[in-house]
């Protein structure tokens, strides 16, 4: 049996379309780090997410999606996302497997792949004080905006439901 083939931007705005989510997309050369990411600000109003591809010593995945300045305790995280152990983080492999994408793209949108539901999505609770947030659409090379609950809408369109929690300082 082979692996199901991960959906593309089109895809995914094809499924927020369906969904009547507005959204606008910026495309812009690849950025793999926020540091990267920063010349783009001018361009692209709403918060800047960064995205922490993480696991459990019992192989639970999360992601966890935070304001691109945030930091996180990955020492202490654990105890508040449900995780069975210190979290570390997880194989390229396991991103593309699970979520469809590669590093330096990874999205809270991944999870229009994640079809077996292996990832819990965790979401700042800081970012949802935003109108937008702007996330990869699967590809590193374009930011994706759309209004915040809008993302709650669309993760739970695929079945997921995050937590909203805080997890960065």
């Amino acid at each position: 049996m082979t692996e199901p083939t991960p959906k593309t931007r089109a895809d995914l705005f094809a499924f927020l379309d369906g969904l009547g989510i507005a959204h606008t997309t910026l495309d812009h050369p690849a950025v793999f780090t926020v540091a990267e990411s920063v010349s783009l600000r001018d361009q692209i109003p709403g918060g800047h997410t960064k995205n922490l591809f993480v696991k459990d010593k019992k192989d639970n995945f999360f992601l966890l999606t935070v304001e691109e300045n945030a930091a996180v305790d990955l020492k202490t995280v654990h105890t508040l996302i449900g995780a069975a152990s210190k979290v570390s983080f997880g194989k390229p492999e396991k991103l593309m497997e699970y979520l469809g994408v590669i590093p330096g793209a990874v999205t809270a949108f991944g999870a229009i792949n994640d079809i077996g539901h292996h990832v819990t999505f965790v979401i700042d609770e800081a970012l949802m004080a935003d109108d937008i947030i702007n996330c990869h659409p699967l590809s590193n090379e374009a930011t994706t905006s759309i209004a915040t609950q809008d993302l709650l809408r669309f993760m739970e369109a695929t079945g997921h439901t995050p937590l909203v929690l805080k997890v960065a300082s």
